[in-house]
């Protein structure tokens, strides 16, 4: 890469950039996907959270706020919601420090597959530890980049 400037580091020119690109693109589709399938959850069993609602199936269906399976497909998407935009915003601060391409986009990689992984033990209700694990394996990756950020930031 021959501009070492930071816009230079936010190109697709730049390996590291390219993966950071890719797998958050992965991540965010992944979030817009768990919106759809709550819905499909909630058409599926005919339960709505507002009265208007029940209109649109043909069905008919009801007004409810607690159902278990809705409530699991919808505490996936918040769990994703609460996780992925630290990653997003901590990615793109670690291409911008110039780190090792190796390191950088296996860390990417392993965080796109353990939120991945994370989704799927979740919304189909595999035992714990299983999913803690997941969840901290994302937060531990999101730490150690955020480490690496601060200590290429020698400067101040």
């Amino acid at each position: 890469m021959s501009d070492n400037s930071t816009m230079g580091l936010l190109m697709m020119s730049n390996p590291v950039f390219e993966c950071y690109a890719f797998y958050s693109s992965i991540l965010i589709l992944k979030m817009i996907m768990m919106s759809f399938l709550t819905v499909l959850q909630r058409f599926r069993k005919k339960i709505f959270i507002s009265p208007e609602d029940t209109s649109i199936s043909k069905r008919g269906g009801e007004v409810k706020y607690d159902d278990p399976d809705i409530e699991r497909v919808r505490r996936a998407h918040l769990n994703d919601l609460e996780n992925i935009p630290i990653f997003l915003i901590t990615g793109l601060l670690l291409v911008a420090c110039k780190p090792p391409e190796m390191i950088a986009n296996n860390m990417f990689r392993i965080y796109t597959f353990v939120r991945i992984m994370h989704t799927i033990v979740y919304v189909f209700t595999l035992p714990q530890p299983t999913r803690a694990i997941l969840f901290i394996a994302g937060v531990i990756i999101n730490i150690i980049m955020i480490i690496y950020i601060i200590f290429s930031m020698h400067n101040f």
